[in-house]
């Protein structure tokens, strides 16, 4: 919309009291779109197959095999809408609005029935405590187009540094993707070492889905709107599994925080936001985490690092 793009900045306001239940409805409607794309593609290692990645006008799922035909689903956050796109050129749009999961759900599977790519779905959330079936959730039906602007623009300008910071890695390292089941942007990487089994207990989610997604040696960081014990969005960094004094661990700027709650480093948005540098202050804080944790677990960084710069 016209009034999103006037009054775009790279980082912007969001406080999570003014737009926590368009937050929550969103989650429910990414964990729809992000379960179409689980159910149509192979499985990669550590759920890698079920995320959704940054666009320049909001998320996408990236190209979804059919035999019908492939097709891909897109949140555009600037003009608010839902696009279905099939390759065979055929397309539906859904306006982003208020509304219920309910409608949401029974819209998008009414689009794909339409376009002849109909996908059945395991249709009740994942990771939250509230696993209301899609279909039945009336309760959920909040959107304000300002915040979903602004959310997805934290996102993008969140993206070009978590980018950066994975460039500088040769060993395995994920995407820069988006996971719909906890809401958030994330970017790992990997030792190369297997982990202890995770405990998991994650909220209406298999256990064998979190094993898997930890059977090796992370390093993780990215960016959550907020919620639980710390009710303002923040940038989070994490190791699993924890090496001894990483907690204690000293890490830069000033504001960031080890939460024992979450058992991760935080940084506060604002404390980004508010920075002369942002960009800046946000690599300084995924380098140092990344450093504590690396150090701390004995991971062989001359091997798994990138010196100078790339080949020409």
């Amino acid at each position: 919309m016209g009034a999103a793009r006037a009054t775009y900045s790279t980082w912007p306001m969001l406080p999570l009291d003014a737009w926590e239940t368009t937050f929550a409805t969103l989650h429910r409607w990414t964990q729809i779109v992000g379960k179409v794309r689980l159910a149509r593609t192979p499985w990669i290692n550590h759920s890698w197959h079920v995320t959704l990645y940054a666009t320049a006008r909001g998320l996408t799922t990236s190209p979804i095999p059919h035999p019908a035909t492939p097709f891909s689903i897109d949140f555009d956050f600037v003009d608010h809408r839902l696009i279905v796109r099939t390759a065979s050129g055929s397309q539906r749009v859904l306006p982003l609005q208020p509304q219920s999961v309910a409608s949401f759900y029974a819209a998008v599977m009414d689009m794909l029935g339409d376009l002849g790519v109909g996908v059945r779905i395991h249709a009740r959330p994942n990771e939250l405590d509230d696993a209301t079936p899609f279909a039945e959730d009336e309760a959920h039906a909040a959107y304000d187009p300002e915040y979903a602007n602004r959310w997805w623009r934290v996102l993008l300008a969140t993206h070009s540094v978590l980018q950066a910071f994975r460039a500088r890695f040769t060993g395995k390292c994920s995407p820069v993707h988006f996971f719909w089941g906890s809401f958030d942007l994330a970017v790992t990487r990997f030792s190369g070492r297997t982990a202890p089994p995770h405990p998991g207990g994650v909220p209406h989610l298999p256990d064998r889905i979190v094993r898997e997604a930890y059977s090796h040696e992370v390093s993780s960081c990215g960016f959550w709107p907020g919620g639980g014990p710390h009710r303002f969005p923040f940038f989070y960094a994490y190791a699993y599994p924890e090496p001894p004094g990483f907690s204690s661990a000293t890490v830069a700027p000033q504001r960031a925080f080890y939460s024992n709650e979450l058992r991760e480093f935080v940084l506060p948005y604002d404390a980004v936001r508010e920075s002369a540098e942002p960009e800046r202050t946000l690599l300084a804080f995924v380098e140092r985490t990344y450093a504590a944790a690396a150090d701390l677990g004995k991971w062989d960084r001359a091997a798994l690092e990138r010196r100078g710069d790339p080949p020409s």
